[in-house]
């Protein structure tokens, strides 16, 4: 007699009252990252909010309304997080608490099984291929393998909640059989759109920049925001690029679709889009379903600069809070505020580096306008809690609307005119005078 997982798979479905009923007090619950959280499964857990105690729920970059981050009255759930989000960052700035774990994207195996041993895993999956096989989604795969296997070696329980709204994703550890879950709960519901900042002449001119250091057959990697995202049109002016990148987002689309993108030049896995999770709109969503050309793969192989750098003329582009006249990066905290995380910025600064003619590039404005003054983003030092992201000693490239320098050959007083010369001009008189009483410059 043969094995019927359609069989499997309807006597463990449940509705999501039933399937959160497993939860305890003084669990540890992950529900997922970016644009792969289980919402139905949370709102249901928070039906339960009155007669539960100490429940930690594990989630990273989650954006889209839900009562557990919304809620700061009453709320007995606390947050457990490697990457500090829309929602992770309501529930700081309310009070509430907030464990956050610093670490490179690369290591995030060592977070799973030594920090977060969930023995509760909310994982929203898409529809079961013809084997049974459910994909984990846009985000999902960026560590749900070794969340699934350390859950299990606990005892724990996992719950996948089917939405047919969510793609079937291509790639490494991408998939879990409906044997290998304990219940099924189905949720049909769209995905937020994640909107692309849209780029001003500021950002365009950060993006010129950078777009004239970047050879064609390059391979590329894009952070978030506004920079990036004219970093990314502007790329349209090259051809034959590859694609092997923590974040896979709207401008890589439009990239690919208009011929820029082809891949051919890699050296490493050649004719393939490399990456961890996505962000952007239905678009992107459907383009990623079932698509031979995208390969999603966990955080510990797409950030490991070893991989990375096996990629020829890798150029990765990221951004940053602030820069201190050193060079060093505070990229995820104002102050004492966690904003963001140590996400991956580092291993593909170190691995574009590694690459056969990689380059590594910080993109930044120089200042903005807080309350109606404007505040320079280059410093002569970091506000007390300021923590440094990318050390001095690995940044390359260093580019905003004032220009872009290659710091690496330069020693610490030619570090310190080379920024000064791409801050604002209202800073750099000011800027100077603190690196000449520091001895940094004469």
């Amino acid at each position: 007699m043969s094995y019927d997982w359609k069989k499997e798979y309807n006597e463990k479905t449940t509705t999501q009252k039933e399937a959160v009923k497993c939860v305890k007090s003084g669990d540890r619950v992950y529900a997922g990252t970016a644009s792969s959280v289980a919402y139905g499964l949370l709102d249901a857990l928070w039906e339960r909010k009155d007669e539960l105690e100490g429940v930690e729920i594990q989630s990273s970059q989650a954006f889209e309304p839900c009562a557990v981050y919304d809620e700061y009255e009453e709320n007995p759930f606390s947050i457990n997080t490697y990457f500090v989000g829309v929602d992770e960052r309501k529930m700081y700035r309310h009070g509430k608490p907030v464990r956050y774990t610093s670490f490179h994207l690369s290591q995030a195996p060592v977070w799973v099984t030594q920090n977060a041993k969930p023995n509760v895993c909310f994982f929203e999956v898409s529809a079961p291929d013809e084997e049974g096989y459910m994909s984990f989604g846009p985000s999902g795969v960026s560590c749900q393998e070794i969340l699934k296997e350390t859950t299990r070696k606990i005892g724990g329980t996992i719950i996948a909640e089917v939405n047919p709204k969510v793609p079937y994703v291509l790639g490494k550890s991408n998939k879990i059989h409906v044997s290998e879950v304990d219940k099924i709960v189905e949720y049909e519901r769209p995905i937020m759109p994640y909107d692309t900042p849209e780029s001003d002449d500021i950002a365009k001119k950060i993006s010129d920049y950078i777009i004239a250091e970047v050879p064609d057959g390059a391979t590329i990697q894009l952070g978030l925001g506004n920079v990036s995202t004219a970093i990314g049109y502007g790329l349209m002016t090259k051809n034959d690029l590859g694609i092997h990148t923590e974040l896979f987002n709207q401008p890589m689309i439009d990239l690919i679709e208009n011929g820029n993108v082809t891949n051919k030049c890699k050296g490493f896995m050649d004719g393939l889009n490399v990456y961890s999770f996505s962000l952007g709109t239905e678009k992107l969503y459907k383009f990623l379903d079932k698509n031979p050309a995208m390969y999603c793969a966990p955080f510990d192989f797409v950030n490991d600069p070893r991989i990375i750098a096996k990629n020829k003329r890798f150029v990765s582009i990221n951004s940053t809070m602030s820069i201190d006249i050193y060079g060093q990066c505070a990229s995820e905290c104002i102050a004492w505020n966690q904003q963001s995380g140590t996400g991956g910025q580092l291993d593909f600064v170190r691995g574009a580096q590694w690459s056969e003619g990689g380059k590594s590039f910080i993109a930044m404005t120089s200042s903005f306008i807080k309350n109606g003054k404007r505040v320079s983003k280059i410093v002569s030092s970091f506000a007390p809690g300021s923590v440094v992201t990318t050390p001095r000693s690995d940044v390359q490239y260093v580019a905003t609307e004032y220009g872009c320098v290659n710091l690496k050959p330069l020693s610490i007083g030619d570090r310190a005119r080379a920024l000064i010369g791409l801050a604002h001009p209202d800073f750099r008189d000011e800027l100077r005078e603190e690196a000449k009483a520091h001895g940094l410059m004469k």
